[in-house]
């Protein structure tokens, strides 16, 4: 599976458009559903750069995901540190770039991620295939390190390295159209003679009921993504498999499954969907299983340590493309998933939203340059509330006053907030209607060009052939008239990787 680039240079494709059907059945795009579920057994996977990602969600939202399984992936903010390439081709991660990387996790811990002792109970399931050069063992062991760093103890861990299997989400059966297990190649997925999704599933919720192998196709669902972002590397629609108990009006399990580069629908149709097994458990097991999706971005964008890269094969945001808080729950990317999730797990009864009213008078007050307090009238019945920013909910535990104190903002920036009532069940009732306001100060100001001018230009400086941005000390890739970033001035001479808004 290839990732953005390949040893500093772009490889493009040309993709097929959407396919919008399953199993011949046109569908058009819905909105998310709310459903019954159990918010204790919410759990996320992914290959490759949905390993990446799944990892990223497991630790910023650790007081959410119960579980998490890394097939093929690289630790916490690798690629926030170094270039992309240092966290892939099997290569070594030092004790040294891993205390880096704690740094991060320590100093986020509570604020821009939640509190890294959740991760200390999560189950958490790795698997690597020693044929895998496109990742590899070495970044995985650096995986299974960091997790043991934070405290997931062995029982917690199951760590699985398989001779023969090359960079694949392994399966026990076969399929139409995947590949054989020791060869890296399109759609990914291949029979190994393991079942993936199940070792994972099982990890994460115990003895599974024995499968079905024909889930229903009136079970997958097409829903509108742009109700959570408009981000260019989102598709406009993902799916989600809901089974028939689940829809009736069980509580059920979610587990989100991420896909690698060049596994989106646009890419291979179904093949995620179906071929991977996971639907075939959740069908008997009563899982909600989301399948968001990315798509094909071919503008070149300033990341956090690889320089200015295109995203032409669809892959997760590992590497800050979308900004440099990528790995953090402000992420664009990282609080679209976690709405998805929000709304999946709101409803109640059938999937019926809660009923409790929208509060009222929703106000935005006391600006600064980096926060905002919101407030709203109490609503009766109401065991608390929850407040979105941008249709990402943006508190941790239930918000239980009228009030909530939004940080993490950027200056100059307008934002648009709406709360819901939770009752005591943990269900949300409406929307609010949406408050929008601006905070302090005046928008920070970018500054695009190579490396090298940015060098001359007094806003970074050289060192081992790399450029490095004054004050943050990001890595922008190497010192050249070749590679461009975009650096944005947050302060005095200090500078970091990123877009204004």
């Amino acid at each position: 599976m290839k990732f953005s680039a390949v040893r500093g240079s772009a490889i493009r494709f040309i993709l097929p458009a959407a396919l919008l059907t399953v199993a011949g059945l046109t569908r058009a795009a819905a909105p998310l559903p709310a459903l019954n579920i159990d918010k204790t057994q919410i759990t996320v996977s992914g290959l490759s750069s949905g390993g990446f990602m799944a990892n990223q969600l497991g630790y910023a939202y650790s007081s959410t995901f119960k579980g998490v399984g890394v097939f093929a992936g690289g630790p916490f903010m690798c690629a926030g540190h170094a270039n992309y390439t240092a966290c892939m081709y099997n290569a070594t991660i030092s004790s040294s770039a891993l205390n880096t990387l704690q740094a991060d996790l320590n100093n986020w811990s509570g604020t821009a991620i939640d509190a890294k002792g959740n991760v200390a109970a999560q189950k958490v399931y790795l698997f690597v295939g020693t044929s895998d050069t496109t990742v590899g063992p070495n970044p995985m062991n650096a995986v299974q390190t960091q997790y043991v760093n934070n405290g997931v103890t062995a029982a917690n861990l199951d760590y699985i390295q398989r001779s023969g299997t090359a960079h694949v989400l392994p399966t026990d059966f076969d399929a139409t159209g995947n590949n054989s297990c020791g060869t890296s190649a399109s759609p990914y997925i291949a029979n190994c003679g393991y079942d993936g999704a199940k070792a994972a599933l099982t990890k994460f919720y115990g003895t599974l009921n024995a499968r079905n192998n024909s889930p229903a196709a009136a079970n997958y669902i097409e829903f509108d993504q742009t109700a959570f972002s408009t981000n260019p590397g989102l598709a406009a629609t993902g799916w989600v498999y809901v089974p028939a108990n689940c829809t009736a009006g069980q509580v059920c399990k979610l587990h989100v499954a991420l896909h690698g580069c060049q596994q989106n629908y646009a890419t291979i149709g179904d093949k995620f969907l179906k071929n991977t097994g996971y639907t075939r458990w959740a069908d008997t097991n009563d899982i909600v299983v989301l399948f968001p999706q990315t798509r094909v971005d071919s503008t070149s964008r300033s990341t956090s340590a690889s320089g200015s890269l295109p995203n032409p094969n669809g892959c997760w945001d590992w590497i800050g493309w979308y900004g440099t808080n990528f790995a953090q729950k402000a992420g664009v990317q990282m609080a679209a998933l976690k709405a998805m999730v929000d709304q999946i797990s709101s409803g109640g009864g059938g999937g019926t939203p809660g009923t409790l009213p929208a509060p009222a008078s929703v106000t935005a007050t006391g600006a600064t340059n980096t926060t905002m307090t919101i407030g709203w009238a109490a609503v009766s019945g109401a065991a608390g509330y929850n407040v979105y920013r941008g249709g990402a909910k943006v508190n941790g535990a239930v918000v239980t006053g009228t009030s909530f104190g939004d940080t993490g903002l950027s200056p100059g920036t307008s934002y648009s907030w709406t709360v819901r009532a939770v009752d005591g069940g943990g269900i949300e009732g409406t929307a609010s209607s949406p408050v929008t306001a601006s905070t302090t100060g005046g928008a920070a100001v970018c500054f695009t060009a190579t490396n090298y001018a940015h060098t001359t230009a007094g806003r970074a400086y050289q060192s081992g052939g790399y450029a490095l941005a004054n004050g943050s000390n990001q890595n922008m890739g190497l010192w050249n008239v070749f590679v461009s970033t975009t650096l944005k001035q947050t302060g005095p001479n200090y500078y970091v990787i990123g877009t204004c808004p």
